[in-house]
């Protein structure tokens, strides 16, 4: 099967030339794995941060969010049969989907939305996962609830912003308040329903003040947590929330004593990862993300589409992403 793989660690500077298309054997399905033909896939900032930290002897595959069908099934596979189309966003520790075929436990899978094509799909499953659970089970967000609160998401333009501001608007009674620095990205924003957006090269609580709001019940932080840190605890109401997403080098809990603040990671890979006892509960929310989309509640994040699934796209796909100037997904199609 085609494949694209890196095969070096960097040493200096990117290694994002080393992402190269190679020929690999079809792998067999056995227990509660599905083989899945990859048709679409995604690329995410886990993508470039796996790429970047590659050190090891054999070439891996990448890659974290595909839409595919099913071409066979293991023994204990009780959900899906051969030629269904679905969805995922796939296991850390597992070849990704930068593949023609790939191996994906069932109890993270879930049927696509019938009304978005392969492309448009694909944007959406390690984003919409995160959010999801960043929201309800992090946050402790109550679906048609916490009216009276307000939600701010610094970075809202992103992957996981763009589905998590579609999300907190449609399915909850809160104030959405988005984080964007540019016009695109501000409009692209306020189209994914928020109520406000605030550029967050300003000082947070500053820039909040200027629409009426002086202080938020919860915060989604998802890049630059570090460099935001001072500003989302001064913009938190006291015995409020805070939930992330990325990897600050240092992040000092000691400050949030004073109001009680409360701080919550986000890791969709955890229950793949863990094998937890509650790990199909991510096929289950993925089953509702589509059947919301199927209803027009939500919409796909699709921002650009970069053509056929090739090492020489992945590489443009992986640079832009570094930039942090991406706006919604970008998607590959087809090998």
């Amino acid at each position: 099967m085609k494949a694209i793989v890196i095969t070096r660690a960097a040493s200096e500077g990117s290694n994002i030339q080393f992402l190269q298309d190679v020929t690999l054997p079809v792998p067999a399905a056995q227990g509660h794995d599905l083989l899945i033909e990859v048709k679409a896939v995604s690329v995410n900032p886990v993508d470039t941060k796996v790429r970047a930290g590659f050190n090891a002897d054999a070439p891996r595959v990448l890659g974290w969010d595909a839409v595919g069908v099913v071409k066979a099934v293991g023994e204990k596979v009780s959900l899906f049969s051969p030629g269904d189309e679905v969805w995922y966003a796939g296991a850390l520790g597992r070849p990704g989907s930068n593949s023609e075929f790939q191996l994906v436990d069932e109890r993270i899978v879930a049927l696509k939305p019938r009304t978005l094509s392969h492309a448009a799909a694909a944007a959406l499953p390690l984003t919409a996962i995160t959010a999801w659970e960043l929201l309800f089970d992090r946050l402790g967000i109550k679906e048609n609830g916490n009216e009276g609160d307000t939600l701010l998401i610094v970075g809202a333009a992103g992957g996981v912003g763009s589905i998590l501001t579609q999300l907190a608007r449609k399915l909850t009674k809160m104030t959405v308040i988005g984080t964007a620095s540019r016009p695109e990205s501000q409009q692209w924003v306020m189209d994914a329903g928020a109520h406000h957006t605030i550029d967050h090269t300003r000082p947070l609580a500053e820039a909040l003040a200027e629409i009426g709001i002086k202080n938020v019940t919860h915060v989604a932080s998802l890049n630059h947590t570090e460099h935001h840190y001072a500003q989302i605890i001064q913009a938190l109401a006291p015995q409020g929330k805070l939930a992330l997403i990325d990897d600050p080098d240092t992040l000092d809990a000691r400050p949030l004593k004073a109001k009680s603040l409360s701080l919550h990671w986000e890791f969709m890979f955890t229950r793949s990862m863990f094998e937890t006892s509650d790990m199909i509960a991510q096929h289950q929310l993925l089953t509702r993300v589509a059947q919301l989309i199927d209803e027009g509640v939500l919409k796909t994040t699709l921002g650009e589409h970069y053509g056929a699934i090739t090492a020489e796209n992945l590489q443009k796909a992986h640079a832009w992403i570094e930039t942090g100037r991406s706006v919604g997904k970008i998607v590959l199609e087809g090998f």
